[in-house]
Order: C-alpha cells, then structure tokens, then sequence
C-alpha cells in the first residue's frame, strides 16, 4: 500500500553494505529492532532506551501477536505507541497493542484524522481483516517531544505522502523514524487522497536533508540507509551539480 514509488531499488547504505545492516542494531542509548509485518512488509520498530528498558513501538501496521513476541524476548518494558501516518498498514495493529499493553498511542498529526476515521473503509479496499477506526490519545505537532527512557524524540511534520505525516527524531543517536516520506532508492507515493508530490519534495529538502548527511534512517518499508546517501543518489531528491 505504502511502498515507494520505486520499490525494486536494491541502493546500499553508505554507512554499511546493505547484507552488513542487522535488523537489530545500537547506539548510546537506543536500540532497535525492526519487525516487518503485513503483506507490505512494513517495518514496525521497536526502540528501546538501554538504561532504563522503557521502551516504545512505532508504526505498528499489524500482526499483534508477533510483535508482543517480540516484544517479550528482550524483557523490555513498552510504555507508547507512536505513529507517522493513519495509513492501515502503519496502524492496523495499534489499538489491540494499546489495549494488550495499556499504553497511550501518540501521533500522528491532527490533519490524518480522515485515515484513521476511515480504517474500516480501507481494510474493505485491500482485502484485510477489518481494522475499526480510533482516536490516538494525543495528536502530534511540530516541534513535540517524545521520551522513552533517557532518548529524547523530536516531531517533525513532513506532509506529502498523507497531510499529517511526522518524523520522529533522535538527534543525540543520529537516527530517525521517516515513515513513508523517504526509503532507500525511493521517495512516499503520493496519489492517495490528500497526497502532495511537491509537498512531499519539500518536507524531504526543506525538513529532512537539513539533519545532515550521517542521519540514519529507518523507513516504512524496505532497508536503511542515510540522508547523505540519499541526496546524492536518489533519484527523487538528488542534488545535481551546477552547470556552469
């Protein structure tokens, strides 16, 4: 549902060869494990802050019981549910979490309040079990903050792929959470409702690419990589040299 626009991409992450890339990784404070999940092979997250174990599950798309597994084998404590975007396959698995683990849900922004009214109504549309409508406990906005443990989580609104997409970021560990904005290769389609392909090109240059080339990312759907990476060899965002 939520692929890029260009999924048969195989580009590699300038920090490590792509095969070299756990789906398990570290920094200072943070951890993270990536759970795919769904038919579109979303990349639920799992973060964790290392010396507290709180812990906290982004873009939950579906397939509860495997992610409480998950969850469970790294004895972790999961404390919020945080979402990019109100498509199915980012949420679908978020209400049933937050009732399992009785957690708040968190995101996305305000102007997403259509997708997540209107779950039945695409469960219906790709033929998935059907995924009841709810409200997040708190809509996101610009310049929020989110803490899990002792990692602290900047909000960035970056609409374009749906108007009330967010970013969450991790500056001390060099990491973000982009959702369907960005992926290796690729960009966020845009021809769903409310989509803006310019918008979206925007919130990539004008949000994103200032964070800086070691920024890491991980995307909705498919392998890592960097913001570096991709402003030089994404098609969708490269910078071209000036001709002079």
């Amino acid at each position: 549902m939520d692929g890029p626009s260009n999924e048969n991409s195989q580009h590699t992450c300038s920090l490590k060869d792509e095969g070299d890339i756990p789906k398990y990784w570290g920094w200072s404070f943070m951890k993270y494990q990536i759970i795919p999940v769904t038919a579109f092979s979303q990349n639920c997250t799992l973060i964790w802050c290392e010396e507290t174990g709180q812990a906290a599950l982004v873009d939950p798309g579906g397939e509860a019981a495997k992610i409480i597994a998950e969850v469970a084998r790294h004895h972790i404590q999961i404390n919020q549910i945080l979402l990019t975007h109100g498509h199915l396959d980012h949420v679908g698995a978020a209400a049933e979490l937050a009732a399992h683990f009785q957690v708040p849900i968190y995101g996305p922004e305000k102007e997403d309040t259509f997708w997540l009214e209107g779950l039945p109504a695409q469960s219906r549309m790709f033929g998935l079990s059907e995924c009841e409508a709810f409200t997040p406990t708190r809509w996101l906005e610009e310049g929020d903050k989110i803490t899990v443990g002792a990692i602290e989580l900047s909000v960035l609104h970056c609409p374009g792929h749906t108007p009330g997409h967010i970013v969450f970021i991790d500056q001390k560990d060099r990491l973000a959470l982009v959702g369907d904005v960005i992926f290796n290769g690729g960009v966020g389609r845009s021809d769903f409702p409310r989509g803006d392909h310019q918008q979206l090109i925007n919130s990539i240059r004008t949000k994103l690419l200032p964070l800086g080339d070691d920024m890491t990312f991980i995307p909705g759907h498919g392998p890592m990589s960097t913001l570096g990476h991709e402003r030089q060899t994404n098609p969708f965002i490269r910078e071209e040299p000036a001709v002079w």
